[in-house]
Formats: structure tokens, sequence, C-alpha cells
């Protein structure tokens, strides 16, 4: 049976942006969250664009949970692509495929991703395309729901007027480099915490633009304005920050856990202009105690221009 695409009951939808967060578990939650609130059943083109490590793969497993991904982050293909194999009249065949064109593309022609993207989606199965914005020239059509992730998430369901992957594309791979800065400050942090303040176990993180938020019960006994300096003599040291296996890292000779190992700058002389702000705000609804970081300095990302109609009127 051939398959129309529905635009689904929500085209006032321009975009909607989160937090991206820097862990794994929260990055499950968040996207859990986004297919509940944005995903319809007949949303079968889904585009993914985002830089490496950015927490592409990781967003997806949020918003699929159970689809098996077909890329080689981990260095291993688990599975050869089911989408380049499809065959509609296999009543076995999937219902939901995932393909990296980046990856794919290292193996088989883009006409023959194109034409297996078509494919199953005519015949009503939904493909989520990872790294989108490389597709979209050869497939000539958008997505019904693109999600961009850099510093933040994007939600858009374009219309013929956008948002564009291009759009998309530039702002996620422009502001990604603060939400590896703020991580790296984070994880800087919080090694110097549990160095010099062993017994403080915060009881959460959380997020604010172009920085980190560490969350407490009780407000700590601790002097911001040396934890600082302790963290910007880290800074200044330019030591490397590299994963060491799937959920910890190594700042220098210093060794912690993370479960967001792939989203950090490569040493931290590469973090810009951090500071803390000089005193606990406290949440009197959460009654908590925040500890504040900031990176990097004001920039206008452009999300405004997302979706110019101005470019009609020339």
């Amino acid at each position: 049976m051939r398959y129309r695409f529905s635009s689904g009951p929500r085209e006032t939808l321009v975009y909607a942006t989160y937090y991206a967060p820097h862990g794994r578990l929260r990055l499950y939650s968040v996207a859990a969250e986004l297919s509940q609130r944005y995903l319809m059943p007949t949303d079968l083109l889904i585009g993914i664009i985002g830089a490496e490590g950015s927490g592409k793969s990781t967003l997806i497993k949020g918003l699929f949970p159970g689809l098996e991904l077909t890329n080689d982050d981990d260095g291993i293909n688990v599975q050869p692509t089911p989408l380049l194999h499809f065959q509609p009249d296999d009543p076995f065949s999937g219902h939901t495929f995932h393909i990296d064109i980046r990856y794919e593309s290292a193996f088989h022609q883009i006409y023959e991703i194109v034409e297996a993207v078509n494919s199953a989606i005519t015949r009503g199965r939904r493909v989520i395309i990872e790294h989108f914005d490389l597709l979209y020239g050869a497939l000539g059509y958008n997505a019904q729901v693109l999600i961009g992730i850099g510093e933040e998430i994007i939600v858009a369901r374009p219309t013929m007027f956008g948002p564009f992957p291009k759009s998309i594309k530039s702002i996620v791979h422009r502001t990604i480099k603060f939400r590896r800065m703020a991580h790296s400050a984070e994880d800087i942090v919080n090694s110097i915490l549990r160095r010099d303040h062993p017994y403080l176990l915060p009881s959460s993180h959380s997020d604010v633009k172009q920085g980190f938020v560490i969350n407490f019960h009780h407000k700590p006994d601790i002097d911001l304005a040396e934890l600082e300096r302790k963290a910007l003599e880290v800074i200044a040291q330019d030591v490397p920050i590299s994963p060491v296996g799937e959920d910890r890292i190594t700042i220098g000779d210093c060794a912690m856990p993370c479960t967001g190992t792939r989203t950090h700058v490569t040493s931290s002389g590469k973090i810009d202009n951090f500071r803390l702000i000089k005193e606990f705000k406290y949440d009197p609804i959460a009654k908590e105690y925040l500890l504040i970081g900031l990176i990097g300095r004001k920039t206008i990302v452009g999300f405004e221009d997302m979706v110019d109609v101005s470019r009609l009127d020339k």
C-alpha cells in the first residue's frame, strides 16, 4: 500500500528549544519528553542534525527506546543497515529504521540510500535519518520533524517555508562548543569538590545557557572565589580531557565518572571565560542551593533566522 504523508495536527509549531543536558541519563529523560510532546504515529521521516559527539545517538535512543542504531559510534557496526535490505513484501520487515548518512555514505551511493528511504516511507515505514542535512539535497524534500542538538535541542515541524536542515545545522554546529566548554568546566569543578570536599553530595545537576548548575539540598560551606581560582588553575594548565571507557574521563591525571564522555573540549585550555557566580542562589520551590558556573561570551546564534519568510519578498 502506498502511504501518503500526513502533516499532522501541529502545523503551528515553528520550533521549540530545550537545554541539551550534559549527562546521558538526563539526555534520555529530555528525549522521552520530546517524544511524548512532538512525535506522532504518522511522522514517518524524522531528521536528526548535529556535530560529531553532540549526543545524536543518545538522543535517538531516548526518543525511540529499543531501536537498534546502525552507526559506528562505539567502533563496532552492530548490524547491517536493515533499511537498505527492506523488502516491502516481507511481512517480517521492520516498521522503524535508523540510518546514519555520514556513516553509510562510505559504503553506499547516495542514490541507493534515497531509493531505500523513499521505498520505506511510501509503504508506511518510519525512517530516522542521522545527519539528515547530508541527504536533504538528494532526497528533495524535508523531514516531517527535524531535531537538532548543539548547546540546545531544537525541535521543528517544517513547513514549505522552513526551517530547513541547513539553518538548523548552522546553529547547532556553532553552539556545540559552548556545551563542550560548559560540561568540561562542570567536571573540573566537580573534580575539585570531590577532592577538597568529599562529604558534599550534590542532589542533582541542571542547566543554564552557556554554563552549568550543581544543586545542593543544604548550603555548602565553600569559598566560591577560592573554588573558582582552583578551577582557573586547571584551565590555565591546559591539561588533556579524555574519555576512559564508557563512563569515565580523565582531566590531566585525575580520573572521575562521567556519563557524557564525548561532549568535552580536548583540553582544559579551550574553556573560554570561565567564572562562578560568587553566591549560592536559593530555589525556594525546590528548596535547593545552586552553584552556577558560566563560560564563553554572549553570542547571537540566529534562531530568528531559521524561518525567514522575508527572503521570499525579493
